[in-house]
């Protein structure tokens, strides 16, 4: 994976590579739930992909999300 890149991600998880991990293996499950609720006909728990991407891979698109600043972890929220 070349896109998108370390450094364009980084800004979005107050440069901890830990919360970048966390922030994007979180809506990577989020994306594959929505994705397997498809065939249920129920989309009130899961967002669907917020970003248009050519990867069919949910940890992708989750990265593309946070480069895009569609998500991005904010650690004084979290204390």
């Amino acid at each position: 994976m070349d896109k998108p890149r370390i450094d364009e991600l980084l800004p979005h998880a107050d440069g901890s590579r830990y919360a970048l991990v966390m922030i994007a293996a979180q809506r990577a499950r989020q994306i594959n739930n929505y994705h397997h609720q498809l065939g249920e006909g129920t989309f009130d728990e899961f967002p669907p992909p917020l970003v248009e991407s050519r990867s069919k891979n949910y940890l992708t698109m989750s990265l593309e999300e946070v480069a895009e600043g569609k998500i991005a972890y904010d650690y004084s929220a979290r204390r």
